[in-house]
């Protein structure tokens, strides 16, 4: 009885959590889904596909497909999966974002060639940057973000999380959160998403680049993500 009712609870709090979280996303001003206007649908629906498409190769070799390194340090520290397996992953995770974003940045060259500093070519398209700079409301943000995430990630029935179907419900996920969180920071969520080709824009000389690379913000994007994955991990532990 106690179950079913925590069950109610839980499933109540998800609804309304994401649903007015879209609400606020399409109604008040300076969100980045406003912004954007339409586009922002692409920009979740483009995420969602690609995170269902990595752990789909993930699970291809038989990784467990975090792709994060928040998500492997926060099943470390809840003890879903063992300490030795920390450090390789999150270097694993780094390498590949940052070999991700050179791909993307040497196929589409000509484009970085046409397009000025102050016509698009920023760090932007590789990394998150808030729709208000509010460190402590970013960093929030990016809290509550992640932990949306993780924490109905957790709940899914399957524990093959790159197995079966579980990869395409990430996909909606990842939608979800970008309609509903995704607004005030990008929803970096994961930072080698964010760090990687960060990197890599900062490194790679890139023509017409606009060379602020806003690493002061950086450091939002990675504690945000592990906090609010650790906090997820343990809370579903506790319930």
């Amino acid at each position: 009885m106690d179950q079913v009712v925590l069950g109610e609870f839980i499933g109540t709090f998800v609804l309304t959590f994401f649903g007015c979280g879209v609400g606020c996303s399409i109604n008040l001003k300076k969100t980045l889904a406003n912004a954007v206007g339409k586009n922002w649908v692409m920009v979740a629906l483009g995420w969602g596909v690609a995170v269902m498409l990595g752990v789909y190769s993930a699970g291809y070799f038989g990784a467990p497909g975090h792709l994060n390194p928040a998500l492997s340090l926060a099943f470390a520290i809840g003890g879903l999966m063992t300490w030795d397996l920390v450090v390789p992953f999150i270097i694993a995770q780094m390498l590949g974002g940052f070999l991700g974003a050179l791909i993307v940045a040497i196929h589409f060259l000509p484009h970085f060639k046409a397009t000025g500093p102050d016509e698009g070519n920023t760090v932007g398209i590789f990394a998150t940057a808030p729709a208000i700079n509010s460190p402590i409301n970013n960093l929030i943000s990016e809290i509550i973000a992640t932990f949306a995430f993780v924490f109905t990630l957790l709940l899914l029935p399957a524990e093959d999380f790159a197995g079966g179907l579980q990869p395409l419900v990430f996909l909606f996920i990842l939608i979800g959160i970008s309609f509903s969180f995704g607004s005030t920071t990008g929803y970096a969520i994961n930072p080698a998403r964010d760090l990687a080709p960060r990197l890599m824009y900062t490194l790679v000389p890139l023509p017409n680049k606009n060379k602020d690379y806003n690493w002061k913000y950086a450091w939002v994007p990675l504690f945000g993500p592990i906090i609010g994955a650790t906090l997820a991990v343990l809370i579903v532990k506790v319930l």
